[in-house]
């Protein structure tokens, strides 16, 4: 028998959702906004609870969505406001593993559908590592459909017990599928470039957070070897976190060509100066990085990690994570080979062109909301 909804077509939805983020990484955070956008322009009803601080940044009432402050805390408080949120919800979508949880504890044992997507996994040690584990399992459990935003994240989710695990690429918000190319990028670089102290020498760009995961000691280390170049590469780091004032202490104490210019919101236009993109993280799963880069057509150095590989294809240079020598010969040799660089460029283009575009995402998205809130008639 053939299933009978009690929503319209998905244009005429009257789906009520509540999409629960937790402290947000950019990733997540901007996904959550497209989400947002993408559902209340196909008329379903969209709850976002999330702490104030993100409200203020991604401004999630813009898209016609309600906010609800909910703080990043598991406390009494914190779990009686997404209760109350969630109670006449027709389906919980809750995105990364801490909002995720504190929402398994929210619903307690409702029947209402949940909805996980899974960004990212978290990493700890010792103890943490062990409880973070503990989460994990809780939540692939409790969880109606896990949706993994690469194919490692989905296999881990079915090993940590989901029910439904699925693969679900999340698109890069503002980006179509056709790259955006200046008319004449040569006569808008040079003042990026300039005020980034890098007239006449190779720009090199990093983005992200300053943590340890980010595998900016390796970067350093492979900035050594720069330092025998002529003319000397300048790497620019563009992020914040904990490490900052470790890592200034290396790059004055052994005077590396390596500037931190903090958190940056001209991500995009520091690449289109760049020459080459770098990304040597330990760890990664669909980084914004590396998508920026390729719709950039900016030539890239990753680390062959996670989802990396999955995402980039043939189209950028891949070495092993931790590894300084390798990380600084593929730059070296890169530089060296223009050809090399225009080809990574065009594969750039076309792989850029296989990612889901925010349409395809939402549509995705509210396939499977469809499917798990529509009434089943058995006759």
């Amino acid at each position: 028998m053939t299933p009978v909804s009690s929503h319209s077509p998905h244009g005429q939805s009257s789906l009520r959702t509540v999409q629960v983020l937790g402290g947000g990484n950019a990733g997540s955070s901007a996904h959550v906004r497209s989400l947002a956008a993408g559902l209340v322009a196909r008329g379903v009803k969209v709850t976002v609870c999330a702490p104030v601080e993100a409200e203020r940044t991604y401004d999630f009432a813009g898209t016609g969505a309600d906010h609800v402050h909910v703080p990043r805390s598991s406390d009494p408080g914190s779990l009686a406001a997404l209760r109350a949120a969630c109670a006449d919800a027709d389906l919980v979508h809750a995105h990364g593993l801490h909002a995720s949880f504190r929402t398994v504890l929210a619903l307690g044992g409702r029947r209402t559908p949940l909805v996980v997507t899974w960004h990212d996994r978290a990493h700890a040690d010792g103890a943490r590592a062990h409880l973070l584990r503990l989460l994990e399992r809780r939540v692939m459990r409790a969880a109606t459909v896990v949706l993994g935003a690469t194919s490692e994240l989905v296999d881990r989710a079915r090993r940590t017990g989901a029910r439904d695990a699925r693969l679900a690429a999340v698109a890069l918000p503002g980006r179509s599928r056709r790259p955006v190319e200046p008319e004449d990028p040569d006569r808008l670089r040079p003042k990026a470039r300039a005020e980034l102290g890098a007239i006449g020498r190779p720009l090199l760009i990093a983005v992200g957070s300053l943590e340890r995961h980010r595998g900016y000691d390796v970067l350093l280390d492979a900035a050594r070897a720069w330092r025998r170049l002529d003319p000397v590469p300048l790497v620019v780091v563009a992020g914040e976190g904990s490490l900052r004032a470790d890592l200034q202490r290396r790059i004055e104490g052994e005077r590396l060509p390596v500037v931190l210019v903090g958190r940056r919101d001209d991500v995009t236009d520091l690449l289109a100066a760049a020459d080459l993109a770098l990304l040597p993280s330990r760890r990664e799963s669909r980084s914004v990085l590396a998508q920026e880069a390729l719709h950039a057509r900016v030539p890239l150095v990753a680390s062959d990690v996670g989802g990396i590989p999955e995402l980039v294809g043939d189209a950028a240079e891949l070495v092993p994570p931790g590894d300084p020598e390798a990380l600084a010969e593929a730059v070296v040799r890169l530089l060296d080979d223009p050809e090399r660089r225009e080809l990574l460029k065009d594969r750039g283009v076309r792989q850029a062109g296989t990612w889901p575009t925010e349409d395809e995402t939402v549509a995705q998205v509210l396939s499977v909301y469809d499917e798990l809130t529509q009434p089943r008639l058995l006759i």
